[in-house]
């Protein structure tokens, strides 16, 4: 048993993991070669109500041989418009439902829920779309509810079928360690590369341990054979493991992977202008967080959304500011938009890797910094020198703050595969240092980007970035901040409301809208 500091705030130990070891694991938790930080009795409790929260219906159990005879099929399932709660016609402000039921491949109809799917309205010809709440009735039928804010089409799309949900939980109880990591240790001419990760399976090979101090966040690589653990000097994705399912046919592109489900009549809907004086028809309270208009998102009933169309609205905005932000790829897009947009903010070589970070652009003129630096680990990237992999709370710490400070993050892409208890771990970690930082400085700005989904066209796509993956930690996230003094750019809601693909990096327009949310929360009052 060996213990060191490196001197950065990383703990360097070395053991022999005997068995597998289990730190504070709900009942159900089977994967208990990941090392999870331990919690306090009032994180746990926390723990248990998110989990509850987001548990996914029953999904069916699947035989092997596989057969896809009795799984969703989105072909030979439908859509209804049902008519207005009420009678009459619609109208601006009426609540549309929308009646979905699910088929298997034989035509029969499905009898339990738990389907993966995601709904719009949209008027290509307007520029505009609205994200449906989807309702899972548990019998194979769902709704999905929109707000009418003008006539278009609906869209349902069927992103998993149930069964492929079954499976999805299977590789991240048994398979979390699918996507693994490298690390390389050198001294003088001698190197090594071992695999990292949280979740690393024991054997009788020592493990150097790089938990964090400050944060307690776990990390472990297995020893090098002839080098000391003190010697690691990057991080890189290894790769992903192989023959890991036999249930391929559950993600087929085209087929029941991401595939829109047909209307069964008619899928547009007309609309006539709000009745003054009417109460909306509705069976259900909640609604979208915004919509699209003319190519340009709107929000619902809170502060509007200013549109800076120019590099000098933009400076204007950001005149005076220092903006962190903090995150990965999906966050340094926004970096680089803000970077190509203006063009006095001027790029500071710090001999970074563009992809990684850190990255600093300033504009002398207007006193404007933005500074972009990627999360620590999990990351799936290129070699990344191992100094430079800080966790986001640690840097908040270090943030003095104040009113002319913005803090962004956006956090969850590398999470997926990994069990959801781990994400929750990372973001109570990141929220007690916002609590930090808000208690020393409570006019700082801290704006927090969601997920979004994303293109799926293979097993390997879904199995490491499902949509459902994605959706779960979205739920996590907004519960988990909705107490603090943060703000959210609704990603996932943007990206299914719009008409252009789904991607991992949301095309340029869509961009644009985002930024636009997140410079109408530094300046509310401006715009251009």
């Amino acid at each position: 048993f060996q213990r060191s500091n490196s001197g950065n705030g990383i703990m360097n130990t070395t053991f022999i993991i005997p068995r597998p070891a289990t730190v504070t694991p709900p009942a159900d938790m089977h994967y208990d070669f990941c090392k999870l930080k331990p919690l306090s009795t009032k994180e746990a409790l926390e723990e248990q109500r998110l989990l509850d929260s987001i548990a996914w219906p029953e999904t069916p159990s699947l035989p092997s041989p596989l057969s896809l005879s009795s799984t969703s099929h989105p072909a030979h399932s439908a859509f209804t418009i049902l008519p207005r709660w009420g009678g009459g016609q619609w109208h601006i402000g009426d609540k549309l439902e929308v009646m979905i039921q699910m088929h298997d491949f034989q035509g029969h109809l499905k009898r339990s829920g738990g389907d993966v799917l995601l709904a719009r309205l949209h008027n290509i010809t307007l520029g505009a779309g609205v994200a449906g709440q989807v309702l899972d009735h548990l019998n194979g039928s769902y709704s999905a509810i929109f707000t009418l804010l003008w006539e278009g089409n609906a869209q349902v799309i069927l992103v998993h079928p149930s069964e492929a949900v079954t499976e999805l939980r299977r590789l991240n109880t048994e398979h979390p360690d699918r996507v693994f990591f490298k690390s390389q240790f050198q001294l003088g001419s001698v190197t090594e590369t071992t695999t990292c990760n949280v979740c690393l399976r024991p054997t009788q090979q020592p493990v150097c341990n790089y938990t964090d101090l400050h944060t307690n966040e776990p990390w472990f690589c297995y020893k090098p054979k002839s080098l000391s653990c003190d010697t690691r000097i990057s991080n890189f994705k290894g790769g992903y493991k192989q023959k890991i399912s036999t249930m391929e046919k559950l993600f087929q592109s085209g087929v029941n992977l991401k595939v829109a489900i047909p209307p069964s009549g008619v899928a547009r809907v007309n609309v006539l202008p709000k009745q003054n004086g009417k109460v909306p028809s509705s069976r259900v309270g909640s609604g979208p967080s915004g919509y699209y208009f003319q190519g340009v998102w709107r929000r619902l009933g809170v502060t509007p959304i200013h549109q800076f169309n120019s590099s000098s609205a933009i400076t204007q905005c950001l005149k005076g500011k220092t903006v962190h932000m903090y995150g990965d790829s999906t966050m340094r897009q926004w970096f680089e938009y803000l970077d190509a947009a203006l063009p006095d903010l001027k790029a500071f070589n710090m001999h970074s890797q563009k992809t990684i970070g850190p990255l600093m652009s300033l504009d002398y003129k207007n006193n404007i910094l933005v500074t972009y630096r990627t999360h620590g680990p999990p990351l799936r990237s290129v070699s990344v020198p191992a100094i430079e992999l800080h966790y986001i709370a640690n840097e908040l710490d270090e943030v003095p703050g104040g009113r002319d400070t913005v803090i962004v993050l956006g956090i969850w892409a590398h999470f997926g595969t990994f069990p959801i208890e781990f994400f929750i771990r990372r973001l109570q970690t990141i929220r007690r240092a916002m609590v930090r930082l808000l208690s020393r400085a409570p006019d700082t700005l801290i704006v927090i980007r969601t997920g979004n989904p994303k293109s799926l066209k293979t097993f390997l796509h879904a199995s490491t970035n499902s949509d459902w993956y994605s959706l779960q930690q979205d739920k996590v996230l907004r519960d988990m901040f909705k107490e603090l003094n943060v703000h959210l750019v609704d990603a996932w809601e943007m990206v299914v409301a719009h008409h252009l693909p789904h991607e991992l990096h949301p095309q340029p327009s869509i961009i644009k809208n985002m930024i636009n949310v997140l410079l109408s929360y530094i300046c509310p009052q401006k715009g251009g």
